[in-house]
């Protein structure tokens, strides 16, 4: 039975879709704030655009955790 988080997060990158697509995500808007950090100079859209970026890779970071939560806390009741 996966006893760590990151156990946990390997299991649920192999066998959960919805898990899968979150991991995507985040990585997606990862590397959209990349993109906007390597610009030299940051318009107020741009500027706009990076909270709303941040904003967005928090959100799904949470959703993730909160699948991990779970599954560990269903582990937990198994045993």
């Amino acid at each position: 039975m996966p006893v760590t988080s990151q156990e946990i997060r390997e299991i649920l990158m192999t066998h959960d879709v919805e898990f899968q697509q979150l991991v995507q995500e985040h990585s997606r808007y990862d590397s959209q704030l990349e993109q906007l950090h390597r610009q030299p100079y940051l318009s107020s859209e741009d500027l706009t655009l990076e909270v709303t970026l941040k904003k967005m890779k928090l959100r799904v970071k949470d959703q993730m955790e909160q699948i991990v939560a779970l599954r560990r806390q269903e582990d937990v009741v198994r045993r």
